[in-house]
């Protein structure tokens, strides 16, 4: 099961964070940008190549380090078919790194859509009878919103084909609070979809006693995110908000359990442009990424358990 397969790697690299692919332009070293569009010109493909090649670089310097990437497919999406090949070619080559690839597209819909959605994603498309895999990621997230036809489909793919999901419950947006807060017979709305997860992923435990459903629990919330995983017993969390979006370790601690795992903590921007905060040579971008996945990973290993696989 991919949840299993992102908590043995989590263990290995004793490092329960994942870096966020979300590349715009302005965070791609000049240098990298010219060399695109020197060979595909001011278009579409010129752009996606230039994000292409800023990621492999990442890739290439954090895959010892840093156990998953996930790629927000609106970053692509944005530059048409291009930016779709340039997220497909990012997604394979970290797989062929030995990366896990948690792909965030929080995707919500029901019925034969949901099943397209989760096919496209995390399944296996057929063409006259032939098998072919839409995009290589491990695990999706999701919007669990329009209830359990929403989430359905993808727990059938999840158990055919070993994957997972990660559903939103509690994000660390300003105005999440606005509806996920709000009170159903006395409970906040985030915390019954948090007993939803844990209800959908209930058939599908793995060995570390964590299922193919996740969920999305922000670090700008550190109360509601110690109360969740007190609740949440069986479902892993992918955790926003660190760094950029104001999140310390102190802060996603609550999200881990007696044996430091539970949790996988994400860094977007703060990884990614690491070489700008520096203000070091551009050609170091990945050599400063590095650095700070390494400098996150003894942060949050400051002030968590010791990461072991045992129950």
């Amino acid at each position: 099961m991919s949840m299993d397969l992102l908590i043995e790697k989590i263990a290995e690299m004793k490092n329960p964070t994942v870096a966020g692919l979300d590349p715009k332009l302005s965070y791609v070293p000049e240098y990298l940008r010219e060399e695109a569009f020197a060979q595909y010109g001011s278009t579409l493909e010129g752009a996606a190549q230039a994000l292409l090649a800023f990621n492999k670089g990442l890739i290439d310097a954090l895959c010892d380090i840093v156990p998953a990437v996930k790629p927000q497919c609106a970053y692509y999406e944005m530059y048409g078919w291009p930016g779709v090949k340039a997220l497909y070619e990012t997604m394979s080559y970290a797989k062929e790194k030995g990366m896990v690839v948690i792909t965030d597209g929080k995707r919500n819909d029901i019925g034969t859509t949901m099943e397209a959605y989760a096919t496209g994603h995390l399944g296996k498309t057929e063409v006259n009878g032939i098998l072919y895999q839409g995009f290589p990621g491990d695990c999706l997230t999701v919007n669990g919103y329009l209830g359990t036809d929403g989430i359905k489909p993808l727990l059938q793919i999840c158990r055919e084909e070993d994957k997972g999901i990660f559903v939103l419950v509690k994000t660390s947006n300003p105005s999440s609070g606005e509806l996920q807060d709000r009170l159903i017979d006395g409970k906040p709305v985030y915390e019954l979809m948090g007993e939803m997860c844990e209800g959908w992923g209930a058939e599908q435990v793995g060995k570390y006693g964590y299922s193919a459903v996740g969920a999305v629990v922000g670090a700008t919330y550190p109360q509601q995110l110690e109360a969740l995983r007190a609740k949440m017993p069986h479902t892993f969390f992918l955790v926003p908000g660190y760094g950029a979006q104001g999140g310390g370790a102190k802060d996603v601690s609550y999200a881990f359990d007696q044996n430091g795992l539970g949790a996988v903590v994400n860094s977007s921007r703060g990884i990614m442009c690491a070489y700008q905060k520096e203000g070091c040579d551009e050609h170091d971008f990945a050599g400063a990424a590095r650095r700070e996945a390494i400098r996150m990973r003894e942060d949050i290993a400051g002030v968590i358990a010791p990461i072991s696989l045992s129950k």
